[in-house]
């Protein structure tokens, strides 16, 4: 036996193949379906936190930009910087110096990440820093011309590990920003020079490590000429990275390189670029166990096919082979051959179905007998019939062929409608994918305003907390002037007693010149007493008017603070509204989002119901193509018919002859 012919072996390589290629396929394509799915939602999830990222970094460094315009804007610093150019005594310059000096360190001093503030003069005024004295060789540096070039506009300068020009002051291992911007006269019209503020790096690189893509990804913030200006990594800052990006492009970036996911966000207030790596088998690390489960499966497909195979042959190929030989005997002529299948099964009833056609053939044969003579009878009388039946045919040949037509007609019209509605089937999974990605983008939209109603809730606590604050404030410059009016009252009895002191020493000295040679002595001593109490006076009246500075000082910081609580007060309104805004928006999100549910609800039955019509429309487009061809199927029959009639009147003729011949025949067959 040929086993290439076997029908069990070719069942069993069907039910094989079968299961182990459709498994390994459909795990395949899951497998590649998942990798892309999950590289673009990441891809999207990540540059969604790269833009919010840039934008907490971009409202921190505008905050530094601020303060640059506030200090040129202070009208103290203005007046103090008015005193200084048009002093001409170098101890009063040297004083306002030092009130600049103290100025600049308070700025310094209230925000903690500034390292330094340092005032680089253009003009015929002294260069001073709140944290050292100047070097002169500033005026030849790149960063001074860049900031005299943009003219008033903020310049941001790279990382770098020192005080801009201060001499003798280094914090070697400390990495620092800066912004600077010139500072321009308004009044007269010329350039003082440049107002430089220097920012500690170390408190943003805790928020970029806290910006990651993934566990082992990294996150850094380089300069258009691609050096690291910030990274978790503090080794790397000042190098410059070696990931292409863009630095001519304005709009976020998003590609592969070396197997990592590297998405980057531009900040609109430096012009430097957020860069976020992660390696792409760390992001699709989940979809290897699709992988490898898949020939998993695929081998546990294989034994169960194998299983199955085996199963078939025994249960099919056997009795085939067995019924295959019973067949050959009873074509031999032996009648009497039966199966003896017991299986209930399929099997079992072709045995059976076996046994009934040669019970049924061998009646047949016998009675094949009997009407070979009766067909010798009827040979006349079929003749006479044939002739009738010629001409009923030609009539029906007629009639089917105009049958046949409008079948065909109909075929087309029905092929037509069936291409129709396999056209709409499709805008139909169209709407339906559209709709999914309209849910998702909505549930995505309301995380987000539930991220900013929890935000804001905290921006809320941060301004009560800073209200709290300025009002302790204005309570305490409130103390402290009337601590100066203390001062003031002590003063004024200092001095009258300083008078009253150069009134006894005046005595004194008459009462010794009265004495003679013996109040020689005394009158030294009077004369000392003098001179102390005029040195104590002059002493008092430096402390007066430094004093009276402090007031002046005092009241304008009152009356600051004053104007400032009822801006916090509108700021804190402002923030309580966008409170409400974000609640709103969340509501409205959350009844979209039903109203969505709706629309799918409905989308999924219309879709169920195309998908009915569609159905309906391609057994119609069938039934009609199969009545088209079986019109002209029965058209050709007809012609044929015809053709028979005609020639049945002359095999009348030669039946006698052949029903001899077929009683020769059975009686070959054994009953």
């Amino acid at each position: 036996m040929n086993l290439t012919k076997s029908v069990g072996l070719k069942l069993f390589l069907n039910f094989f193949v079968s299961i182990v290629f459709f498994v390994l396929l459909a795990g395949l394509i899951s497998y590649y379906i998942s990798k892309d799915v999950i590289t673009k939602e990441v891809a999207d999830t990540s540059m969604k936190t790269m833009d919010q990222s840039v934008g907490r970094l971009d409202l921190q460094f505008k905050n530094y930009e601020n303060i640059t315009t506030q200090m040129m804007l202070d009208t103290s610093i203005k007046d103090m910087l008015r005193q200084l150019n048009n002093a001409s005594d170098s101890f009063d310059k040297l004083m306002i110096t030092k009130k600049l000096t103290e100025k600049f360190n308070s700025y310094a001093l209230a925000n903690k990440e500034i390292a330094g503030i340092n005032f680089f003069s253009g003009s015929d005024l002294p260069s001073f820093s709140s944290f050292g004295r100047i070097d002169d060789s500033y005026k030849n540096q790149d960063w001074y011309k860049k900031i005299i070039a943009k003219d008033g506009k903020p310049f941001w300068m790279d990382t770098h590990q020192k005080f801009f020009g201060i001499a003798g002051q280094s914090n070697g291992q400390e990495s620092k920003i800066a912004v600077g911007r010139l500072w321009w006269d308004t009044v007269a019209g010329t350039n003082l020079g440049a107002l430089v503020v220097e920012i500690r790096v170390h408190p943003y690189l805790e928020q970029l490590k806290n910006i990651q893509i993934a566990k082992s990804g990294s996150t850094m913030l380089i300069n258009p000429d691609k050096t690291v200006m910030m990274a978790a990594d503090e080794k790397s800052i000042g190098a410059k990275t070696d990931i292409p990006v863009d630095t001519s492009k304005q709009e976020p970036q998003e590609f592969n390189y070396n197997g990592q996911l590297v998405v980057v966000s531009r900040s609109a207030s430096t012009g430097w670029f957020l860069v976020g790596a992660a390696p792409l088998s760390e992001l699709l690390e989940g979809t290897d166990k699709i992988f490898w489960a898949t020939f998993g499966i695929a081998g546990a497909a294989a034994l169960l096919a194998v299983l199955i195979g085996y199963l078939v042959v025994r249960m099919i190929g056997r009795p085939l082979v067995e019924l295959r030989n019973l067949m050959q005997q009873g074509a031999q002529g032996n009648l009497n051959v039966r199966t003896a299948f017991r299986s209930k099964d399929e099997i079992g009833q072709v045995g059976d179905s076996f046994n009934t056609m040669m019970e049924q053939i061998m009646l047949l044969v016998k009675q094949t007998n009997l009407s070979a003579q009766e067909v010798l009878n009827n040979a006349a009388e079929l003749s006479d019939s044939s002739k009738k039946t010629a001409i009923a045919s030609k009539e029906i040949s007629i009639a089917t062929e105009e049958i046949a037509n409008g079948a065909a007609t109909l075929a087309v019209e029905a092929e037509r409608g069936n291409d129709l509605t396999q056209h709409i089937s499709t805008q139909m999974d169209h709407v339906v994918q559209a709709n999914i990605k309209m849910g998702s983008a909505a549930s995505e939209m309301e995380k987000v305003s539930h991220q900013g109603i929890e935000y804001m809730g905290e921006l809320i606590k941060k301004t009560n907390a800073t209200e709290e604050i300025t009002r302790s404030m204005v309570e305490k410059v409130n103390q402290l002037k009337e601590s100066t009016l203390s001062i003031r009252k002590i003063l004024e009895v200092l001095n009258n007693l300083t008078k009253q002191t150069n009134i006894l020493s005046l005595n004194a000295t008459i009462e010794a010149a009265r004495a003679g040679a013996a109040g020689k002595g005394f009158m030294v001593v009077a004369h000392e007493i003098r001179k102390l109490a005029d040195q104590s006076r002059q002493s008092i009246d430096v402390v007066g008017q430094i004093t009276e500075t402090i007031q002046t000082e005092i009241d304008e910081t009152v009356s600051v603070m004053s104007e400032a609580y009822p801006l916090f007060q509108e700021q804190i309104d402002s923030v309580k509204e966008a409170d409400l805004i974000f609640k709103n928006v969340q509501e409205n999100m959350q009844q979209f989002i039903l109203q969505l549910d709706d629309v799918t609800g409905s989308i999924q039955q219309l879709e169920e119901s195309q998908r009915v019509l569609s159905e309906a429309m391609a057994s119609v487009s069938a039934v009609s193509q199969q009545s088209s061809a079986t019109s002209e199927e029965v058209a050709s029959l007809s012609s044929e018919q015809l053709n028979v009639s005609e020639e049945l009147v002359q095999l009348s003729d030669k039946l006698e002859t052949v029903s001899n011949s077929l009683k020769d025949s059975l009686s070959k067959f054994r009953f």
